[in-house]
């Protein structure tokens, strides 16, 4: 494949934070498939097999959860980037890393964890991944973290664009290895970031139409799934309803993913170098304007039918409850976390309470309810909502 001047170059790469590794390095790989490689073998990323995508703990084994949601956004994300002649294995790398800060429960969790250390900086899953590939998750016997290359951090550290006033965490971190955060990442940042979206958006169709979340009358309402639906039936008029439905799925990720390829390629004209990417002073990875205005219009109708449903509301409730009494019961009695972490705990805040978040960040969903319930005796009927 030939890379377009663009692209962001394994060769070229502003390195790592410790620089020692040079002469560890196993097999013929780029730095880029390193760090790819370095995600997938995380233990950070083998615990989004039990977290929260947009239903809590489900049941149900047909349900997305962040592992497969991340598996699905690399999937689109690398259509893109050979398309445009970008570097697919950063690509694929973000676009397999950019849920690991998310604590159990998803965002439920982390507004928990948030009003819990209110006092202390607060809590963002954004940052939080960076924390954990950077500090957390440290398998090497030379240094703390994955050591992942500053490309590879860059663009996890600007999932949603430049970034103007970072939070503590990401503060710290950056004070350390540099991430230049007031520019836009690479385009191969900005291609995992919308597929982040189109992932979202389709897929969530998927899982609330399963759930009963969402009523395909309802859905047929907005105009761009009503035109791909027609399609499909003038299509596949005999095929059943649930065949019919993956293949709207499927058509609409098509449609995003060819509008995406076609407004980026226009929007890169002229540059020569992953610097004017860097420089362009607004997203070049993009949709149409005719496709972001459905697209924003699709999510507002996504808010209100599924993610703001009553029953999620509900069932968010009872996760926060969880997660704000996991916290309130290791500040109390530290000797309840697990080994490892009590030996490391700091004596002072705010260290003292961003480490029992830490721990608390890293659970997975199931994890947390039984940790609650061995504490407290009970948890929360209704945890789980399908």
């Amino acid at each position: 494949m030939t890379r377009a001047p663009f692209a962001s170059d394994p060769a070229r790469s502003r390195g790592r934070e410790f620089a020692l590794e040079g002469a560890l390095a196993r097999g013929p790989r780029s730095d880029y498939q390193r760090d790819r490689d370095r995600i997938i073998h995380s233990i950070a990323f083998r615990r989004l097999r039990y977290k929260t995508q947009v239903f809590i703990a489900p049941d149900g084994d047909h349900y997305r959860v962040r592992l497969t949601h991340s598996l699905e956004v690399a999937q689109i994300a690398r259509v893109i980037a050979r398309a445009l002649g970008l570097d697919d294995d950063l690509t694929e790398a973000l676009a397999l890393a950019h849920d690991i800060g998310h604590p159990p429960f998803g965002h439920a969790g982390e507004d928990a964890l948030n009003a819990a250390l209110h006092a202390h900086g607060g809590f963002d899953h954004n940052a939080q991944c960076l924390r954990t590939l950077m500090r957390l998750e440290s398998p090497y016997c030379e240094h703390d973290g994955l050591n992942l290359t500053w490309e590879m951090l860059e663009g996890l550290a600007k999932h949603n664009g430049p970034v103007a006033r970072p939070g503590w965490a990401l503060a710290e971190l950056d004070a350390a290895f540099p991430m230049d955060l007031a520019t836009w990442p690479s385009l191969e940042a900005q291609v995992a970031a919308i597929s982040d979206d189109i992932a979202d958006d389709n897929h969530d169709i998927d899982d609330g139409l399963r759930a009963g979340f969402l009523a395909l009358d309802e859905l047929l309402a907005q105009p761009m799934v009503a035109d791909q639906w027609r399609a499909v039936e003038r299509k596949h008029p005999t095929a059943p309803r649930d065949r019919q439905l993956r293949e709207l799925v499927r058509s609409q990720i098509g449609l995003m993913v060819n509008d995406v390829i076609a407004e980026t390629s226009r929007r890169v004209q002229g540059m020569t170098s992953v610097a004017d990417v860097r420089a362009a002073g607004r997203a070049t990875g993009a949709f149409s304007p005719a496709m972001e205005e459905e697209e924003r219009r699709f999510k507002r109708f996504m808010y209100e039918k599924l993610y703001y449903h009553p029953e999620q509301l509900a069932t968010a409730k009872r996760a926060r409850q969880v997660t704000a009494e996991l916290f309130a019961a290791y500040s109390q009695e530290p000797v309840l976390m697990d080994e490892e972490w009590i030996g490391r705990l700091p004596r002072h805040e705010p260290a003292r309470s961003r480490h029992i978040a830490d721990y608390i960040a890293g659970m997975t969903d199931r994890f947390a309810i039984s940790r609650h319930a061995e504490i407290y005796g009970r948890t929360p009927e209704g945890l789980r909502n399908v």
